[in-house]
């Protein structure tokens, strides 16, 4: 039986890369906090099968995009599961398909209230009860970025790439600002995975129809990216922080 190893929270974790990054973590030994905004059903079969296998979970509602929610996140999470030690910052949308030219204003509103100001959020409350300076015993952040933060998405999502941007920059600058103390703060930047993402953005067969762009030849999988994330937040990362880990098959 593997190593128990505290309470580990994952929002958007009931679907795509953020399930995969709970299966993996709970075989790793993590109580596995899976939040969810609306795919109540997908959460609660997750949570079912990490207990399956001998596994911790909890399945818990909350909205990204609403600070009173991820408040209520967090301690919900400790107190079913015990105390925090890492958080993945995984919960996002893509606003859809629009060129720059086409954006409206609400769309964006709501894009940068789950993408960046939840993503923020949720890094301040982890930092909270991680951080040493708050009487923590450190522990790990790892957000998901995208490929599309250096690529731009030009004719798709500019407006997803920019919130990206702004994954990659909180990433960096948080690491400096809390490595002395005990926390490590990382990213995962995917490239072209095969998820649901690109059937809610409008385009199901999207995935299939760029994978002659990648030079691997194909689109990733939310297992492959979940080994990633897995790895920065275990101690044979020890010695990273403020990276961004490209995994977009040379993309």
């Amino acid at each position: 039986m593997a190593q128990r190893l505290g309470t580990l929270l994952v929002t958007g974790g009931s679907r795509g890369i953020g399930a995969a990054i709970c299966r993996l973590a709970a075989k790793e030994g993590y109580a596995v906090a899976v939040n969810y905004h609306s795919h109540e059903e997908a959460a609660s079969k997750l949570v079912a099968e990490i207990r399956q296998t001998g596994g911790r979970g909890a399945a818990i509602q909350a909205d990204i995009g609403r600070e009173a929610d991820i408040l209520q996140l967090f301690q919900s999470a400790e107190q079913q599961l015990g105390p925090l030690v890492a958080l993945v910052n995984n919960a996002a949308i893509t606003g859809g398909f629009a060129r720059v030219d086409s954006v409206k204003a609400a769309m964006l509103e709501r894009l940068f209230a789950v993408n960046v100001t939840g993503a923020i959020l949720c890094a301040r409350e982890a930092v909270r009860r991680l951080s040493t300076a708050h009487g923590g015993r450190g522990g790990a952040i790892v957000s998901i970025s995208s490929r599309a933060a250096k690529l731009g998405s030009s004719g798709e999502w500019v407006h997803y790439a920019m919130s990206k941007g702004a994954i990659d920059s909180l990433t960096v600058g948080l690491a400096r600002e809390v490595a002395e103390e005990g926390i490590r703060v990382n990213a995962v930047a995917p490239g072209l995975v095969e998820t649901d993402i690109h059937e809610e953005a409008g385009d199901p067969g999207r995935a299939a129809r760029l994978a002659s762009t990648i030079p691997l030849g194909r689109a990733g999988t939310p297992e492959e990216i979940a080994a990633g994330v897995i790895w920065l937040l275990s101690p044979a990362a020890s010695y990273v922080t403020g990276a961004i880990l490209e995994m977009g098959g040379g993309r």
